[in-house]
């Protein structure tokens, strides 16, 4: 009983020195990066990889908005710390597009030798959110026609390349979510203004070479 009573208290305690560091890293984003950001749906209790949304089969546990919705993001710094405060834990969703960064995303090992690639290429990044299995470069605000024409001029674009735009959405760090942690892979510099993010252009002109070249074109995962 000793061994169960302790091993609980550890898990409390980690949930309330989790809660303080996702309240200021929501209200960074949300106040001083002007990032609307909205609470993620919880893991299940019941099972780290399952989420706690009524779809059983959903593919990104934990990682995208339930109650409230998409539409309820904001940068309002009395409803972030209201929605933290009640739920400490939550994970952290970005609404990408509009006055936010948008992303280009891929799976994690093709995108480890990608960012390889695009360092040697001379590519200036912004941040990079990594998750367990897809990483994330985020970049400036697009809309729907531009990156339909960016896409249209490619010879081939691979199939594992994911774009999260206007009313689209991404997990950001320090987030747990029912897949695992999300981090950095290349963190944000430090200061009170919003960090810079590179054109799209740039990005998927590089990740698309960077990825053929590597032989990394891997299928959408």
């Amino acid at each position: 009983m000793r061994e169960i009573l302790g091993r609980r208290r550890r898990l409390l305690s980690r949930r309330r020195e989790s809660g303080p560091e996702l309240i200021d890293a929501a209200l960074t984003f949300a106040t001083q990066w002007q990032w609307p950001v909205l609470p993620g749906v919880a893991a299940d209790s019941q099972g780290r990889s399952r989420c706690g949304c009524p779809d059983p089969e959903c593919t990104v546990p934990g990682a995208h908005p339930f109650d409230p919705g998409l539409l309820a993001a904001t940068t309002d710094e009395r409803m972030v710390r209201w929605w933290w405060s009640n739920r400490p834990t939550a994970p952290i969703v970005l609404a990408t597009g509009g006055k936010a960064p948008c992303a280009v995303s891929l799976p994690a090992l093709p995108a480890a030798r990608a960012l390889a690639a695009l360092d040697r290429l001379g590519i200036r990044l912004g941040p990079v959110v990594a998750g367990p299995d897809r990483w994330s470069i985020l970049v400036k605000p697009y809309s729907l026609e531009q990156l339909g024409e960016l896409l249209y001029a490619k010879d081939f674009v691979p199939g594992s390349l994911r774009f999260h735009g206007e009313g689209g959405y991404l997990a950001l760090p320090p987030s747990r979510t029912g897949q695992g942690e999300i981090r950095w892979e290349r963190a944000p510099l430090p200061g009170s203004a919003s960090p810079w993010v590179p054109d799209v252009e740039a990005v998927v002109d590089a990740a698309v070479e960077a990825l053929t070249r590597t032989g990394v074109s891997a299928p959408e995962m």
